[in-house]
């Protein structure tokens, strides 16, 4: 069908400057994860003024939102790589049936897990045997309340993977902004209670959330129904082809997986951490969105990567897949000192702003400064994941993430019982992720040298 023309908001990917073509994608992104970020702590920063029992509530009970992003991976992978590739390939009309598939099959997950959440919410909390019931209680009230209205986020996520692979990543910045705004807008409003609303605490922050994420699902419809280039050719209602849902289902089970086992590690390690008391958990809740300053900027930058490689890659462009995968590991290699550096010098000015009890903080300190030698690795591999899922090969890539993360939690147990303590869990942490940005570093560079055989 020859080649596309891009509208305004639509980055070429397959012609141009390679490194202006990844970053004129890549920065809205990033820029995107950074409001995502900040979405994150805005919520933190009011939560931490109620106490850390609080944020330990909220900590707790956003582990099964963390859990449910593994499960969108299903459709929002595999619709965003068939997307790309249809077209590099330049067949629109494929590409818009990916799309149509992608999100019919994240409304039935989202469906699905929100019935899941809310009947079973109190014994999954209790998985993570907290000590309080009161923040037993605030827990259990924080996931049916984010959990039940999940289908909003799996909207957002779905609908941003498939314009990033458009070449479109202005739109989902845009949206996410507007949905900062009302988040920040309606925070402390919830939290606290201003006016004719009561004082929610953890549950007011799970309203302000799901509201702004679905203003966030409003914006992106209103974008959508003035696009030209795959979406006005979108008919949810419209019968998607079994085989496309079976190539959907190649590229987005492993990655799921991949997610999911991720997730529930992670939720393994948070009991683990439970058993030095409540405060351990709302430091790990804490640093953990600290950390995503480094982690979410690059898994945005891998998105990127994704689409950028996925597209040229379905054009059998093999020369401007390995450019841009160099460019983009260069860039975050800079990036990631950056942010190492940032938390092994300042982890106290930084954690104090989010926790404020004095036995807290040199807990927080300590987890800042130990995770903070890992980012720069950790960057190198969201990169490369983001390169191995653009080529469609997300088998492998699950494969070794699975390996090494699974491996956290027993040299977690090992160290933690060491005199490292609790630090010992954080270091389990920052070991694996050396490890995995090394290997996956490697291994992508063995595929390219295929890739240029093949050529």
């Amino acid at each position: 069908m020859g080649k596309i023309k891009q509208k305004t908001r639509n980055v070429d990917l397959l012609n141009g400057p390679i490194f202006t073509s990844l970053t004129s994608l890549a920065v809205p992104i990033m820029a995107t994860a950074l409001v995502q970020m900040a979405y994150n702590l805005t919520d933190m920063a009011w939560i931490g003024l109620v106490g850390s029992g609080a944020v330990a509530s909220v900590g707790t009970g956003g582990m099964y939102t963390w859990l449910s992003q593994g499960v969108v991976m299903f459709a929002k992978m595999g619709g965003q790589v068939k997307v790309a590739h249809s077209l590099g390939e330049g067949n629109r009309e494929e590409a818009a049936r990916y799309a149509t598939g992608a999100i019919q099959l994240g409304i039935m997950l989202a469906l699905c897990y929100s019935l899941i959440a809310v009947i079973f919410a109190r014994p999954l909390i209790g998985f993570f045997g907290l000590t309080s019931p009161e923040i037993i209680e605030d827990a259990v009230g924080y996931m049916r309340i984010t959990c039940g209205c999940i289908i909003f986020m799996y909207l957002n996520v779905i609908l941003t993977g498939i314009l990033t692979a458009t070449g479109d990543s202005k739109t989902s910045f845009l949206a996410n902004v507007t949905g900062l705004v009302a988040n920040m807008i309606l925070d402390p409003v919830m939290i606290f209670g201003v006016g004719p609303f009561p004082a929610m605490g953890a549950e007011g922050a799970a309203v302000a959330t799901v509201t702004a994420q679905f203003v966030v699902t409003l914006v992106f419809i209103a974008a959508v129904r003035r696009d030209k280039v795959i979406f006005d050719k979108v008919h949810i209602l419209s019968k998607t082809p079994r085989s496309h849902f079976k190539n959907m289902a190649r590229i987005g089970l492993p990655a799921a997986v991949q997610e999911l086992i991720y997730c529930l590690i992670s939720m393994s390690m948070t009991r683990l951490v439970a058993g030095w008391g409540d405060a351990g958990v709302a430091v790990q809740r804490v640093g953990s969105q600290i950390e995503s300053i480094s982690w979410m900027t690059a898994e945005g930058f891998g998105a990127a990567v994704n689409s950028f490689i996925g597209q040229n890659y379905g054009a059998r462009k093999y020369g401007r897949v390995k450019k841009g995968y160099l460019t983009a590991v260069k860039s975050m290699v800079v990036w990631g000192f950056l942010c190492s550096l940032l938390l092994v010098v300042l982890p106290g000015p930084i954690f104090s702003l989010f926790i404020h009890e004095a036995e807290v903080i040199p807990l927080g300190i300590d987890y800042l400064r130990v995770l903070g030698y890992s980012q720069l690795f950790m960057c190198i591999e969201l990169t490369t994941v983001g390169a191995f899922s653009g080529l469609g090969k997300t088998l492998p890539c699950s494969i070794l993430s699975i390996l090494f993360t699974s491996a956290r939690l027993p040299i977690a147990m090992a160290l933690s019982s060491t005199f490292l303590g609790i630090n010992g869990i954080w270091w389990a942490f920052t070991v694996s992720s050396i490890a995995k940005g090394l290997i996956f570093f490697i291994s992508y560079m063995v595929i390219l040298k295929k890739l240029e055989r093949q050529a």
